[in-house]
């Protein structure tokens, strides 16, 4: 634990100087961090609605403290560009969570994880939630030659301001189509996270390229398929992704 305090302190230093299976993916999969290694993504993320559009950036961090136990950390800077108005930026949600992996695919034909994330209250009053919430997934996965598939949901406690308590499901599939090259699709959907908000839902196709064996590009892109215009008319993620 201490080692895992020590490289967060440093990163996130860094990250103050000038963040799937899972990413880039919104379905995680139920896979932890190698035990000793670690998995660190510099990340960007936006969705576009017809009120305008919001995003991301930062580091996820993830550590392997266990065979079966992944701690990770997400440091995002968010933006907020409202349609006809001035962007705002600023430190968003910071998120805590820990991995754990109780089933697996040799005895159990799945791998199943649970995931749960704490998002601490931003200390901007511009972007955001003002408040604490907890969301608590279980993910699951089955791989077979070159294919996997993965996905689940869970629901969350997110109480404050206008903001109330919501669930998430999805499910992807991905194939290595080439040495280094993975690709894959998926469907998800959220119910509403604010008072008098609506459901989304929203489809997805990513890749991942391996440059070599520490570094790896990855990307994704769809459209919303459910109320797109108020909550998601497409949505993307890029991440450089460095592991050792």
């Amino acid at each position: 634990m201490m080692r895992f305090v020590c490289v967060l302190a440093v990163l996130l230093c860094v990250a103050a100087t000038p963040a799937f299976a899972g990413p880039p993916y919104v379905s995680d999969d139920p896979q932890p961090t190698d035990d000793g290694r670690f998995e660190i993504y510099a990340f960007g993320s936006g969705t576009s609605t017809q009120g305008g559009t919001d995003g991301e950036a930062g580091i996820d961090f993830n550590y392997g403290a266990g065979p079966d136990l992944q701690l990770t950390a997400v440091v995002p800077f968010a933006f907020s560009s409202p349609a006809g108005r001035e962007t705002v930026r600023g430190l968003g949600n910071i998120e805590l969570a820990a991995k754990f992996r109780f089933l697996h695919q040799e005895a159990a034909g799945l791998d199943v994880a649970i995931f749960p994330r704490v998002f601490l209250p931003s200390l901007s009053n511009r972007v955001g939630e003002q408040h604490a919430a907890l969301f608590v997934p279980i993910w699951a996965e089955r791989d077979w030659g070159a294919w996997s598939t993965f996905g689940g949901g869970g629901c969350a406690l997110n109480r404050g301001g206008n903001s109330q308590d919501y669930c998430q499901i999805g499910w992807a599939l991905s194939r290595r189509v080439l040495r280094g090259l993975t690709l894959g699709v998926e469907i998800y959907h959220q119910t509403a996270d604010t008072r008098g908000g609506k459901a989304s839902s929203g489809l997805g196709a990513g890749f991942t390229y391996d440059l070599d064996d520490h570094y790896h590009l990855m990307g994704s892109i769809g459209p919303g398929i459910q109320n797109a215009a108020a909550t998601d008319r497409y949505s993307w993620y890029t991440a450089l992704l460095f592991t050792f």
